[in-house]
């Protein structure tokens, strides 16, 4: 029995190696702000992976669309154990949220669930991976932003 379940739930997970979200006070996020995400060399085997941001926004988002930079650093460690800087990629994301008559695109009621494709990437078993999160508004700070999150997919 206890075999089935943790096949089952080897199931439902799938190839996702790392999803984590972090919290935003929904009174604001301010510009200046970065959210920082580490994913550790133990949840990366090797291969093609798929990155991807998650959103949560409540009704009192104020716009139809969001600008996130989403900056992506991979430290490959060397022979002698330590970290060298092997890639940086920086995108830009402009995420739609809402449409022309007012309907939020997300799934859910009270919050509204995103999820958007960032990029996709080599990565190796000796590599971590480094995101950092920031808003590109004219407004400096955001009301209505719950939570933003990375998940990471193995091809």
């Amino acid at each position: 029995m206890l075999f089935t379940a943790s096949l089952l739930l080897g199931a439902c997970i799938g190839n996702k190696v790392y999803d984590h979200y972090e919290h935003v006070p929904l009174a604001g996020w301010e510009k200046n702000d970065t959210l920082i995400f580490s994913i550790p060399k133990s949840a990366i085997t090797g291969g093609n992976y798929i990155i991807d941001l998650g959103l949560r926004i409540n009704p009192i988002y104020p716009f139809t669309g969001l600008t996130l930079v989403v900056e992506q650093t991979v430290f490959r460690q060397t022979d002698n154990a330590s970290h060298i800087l092997f890639r940086q990629q920086t995108d830009t994301l402009a995420c739609k949220l809402i449409d022309e008559r007012g309907n939020a695109q997300g799934a859910g009621v009270s919050h509204f669930q995103y999820l958007f494709n960032v990029s996709e990437m080599p990565l190796q078993p000796t590599d971590s991976l480094h995101i950092r999160i920031r808003h590109d508004m004219k407004r400096e700070i955001l009301p209505g932003i719950a939570e933003i999150g990375i998940q990471l997919h193995r091809e």
